[in-house]
């Protein structure tokens, strides 16, 4: 049965939450109206998402996407730190981890990709997952404090996102040339399409707004996101439609149409070629 963790609930004491588990029982597949980072150490297990299931191997970090939707089989001593970032947050104040190339590509990119449905995997050298692990212990002792620790949280947050970064396999490592910064007309229509996802935008429009041609801007959209315009607008459509879904009580169709999808046949067919699921399915399979 597929449970919802919510944003809610995971975040009263601030956009950033940390936990080391040790598993040896299955944890039923669930989903997060939340991003969520995975590190991997030692143990044995299984990793379950909508792209089937693998063995989990130490040294593996999944990053999951808001409707995504993941859980554990046969574990035994799995070893499993949790770094979840709130959605919200990262539209707001955590916003500027944008536009880092490196976090970009790790929090939004590889995660939003074509055939992804949320869920990207990577690999980390031993010593950087044992050193992961451990921020991210870090984190749960300091959101344990009797007092907030609002600054130590994000300097352990951007420790740990370094030290995923610099601890890629070199297999996983993409071509050492320094991206550029994102292009300011990147950035505003990421922002447009975050703030209005259920207008009807078309291209043109979108140029326009930025005062480029609509050819360049899609070159420049896909170069600094690995999206084309139209895909990015369809990823955010499904986070946040997985979110009405598991908080909403209104129709799956009105779901559709909140977020941009009139059409509740194209909805059910868009959702599922991203989420995994059918806006039904995800529904039915969740629990508030």
């Amino acid at each position: 049965m597929l449970s919802t963790l919510h944003e809610h609930a995971l975040f009263a004491a601030g956009p950033i939450w940390g936990g080391v588990h040790r598993l040896s029982a299955d944890v039923e597949s669930h989903a997060h109206d939340f991003l969520e980072i995975a590190v991997i150490g030692p143990g044995r297990g299984r990793h379950v998402t909508s792209q089937g299931s693998r063995e989990a191997r130490a040294g593996e970090v999944f990053v999951l996407r808001p409707g995504a939707w993941h859980g554990f089989e046969a574990c035994a001593g799995l070893t499993v730190g949790n770094c979840c970032l709130s959605a919200q947050a990262l539209r707001a104040e955590l916003a500027a981890l944008y536009d880092l190339p490196m976090l970009r590509r790790m929090l939004w990119t590889d995660p939003s990709a074509p055939a992804t449905r949320g869920v990207a995997v990577t690999t980390v050298d031993p010593a950087a997952a044992t050193e992961a692990i451990a921020e991210i212990g870090g984190l749960e002792r300091d959101l344990a404090g009797p007092r907030p620790r609002p600054g130590r949280l994000l300097g352990r947050l951007v420790t740990l996102l370094g030290v995923l970064a610099d601890g890629r396999e070199p297999t996983a490592v993409e071509p050492t040339a320094v991206e550029p910064p994102i292009h300011p007309a990147v950035a505003a229509t990421v922002a447009r399409l975050e703030a209005e996802p259920a207008t009807q935008w078309r291209l043109d429009d979108l140029a326009r707004a930025v005062s480029l041609d609509p050819a360049y801007l899609g070159r420049l959209f896909l170069q600094h996101t690995g999206l084309t315009p139209m895909n990015y607008l369809a990823r955010v459509r499904a986070e946040r439609a997985a979110t009405l879904l598991a908080h909403s009580p209104r129709s799956a169709a009105q779901i559709g149409a909140a977020v941009g999808w009139g059409d509740p046949t194209y909805f059910a067919r868009r959702f599922r070629a991203l989420v995994g699921l059918t806006p039904t399915e995800y529904r039915r399979r969740s629990r508030i």
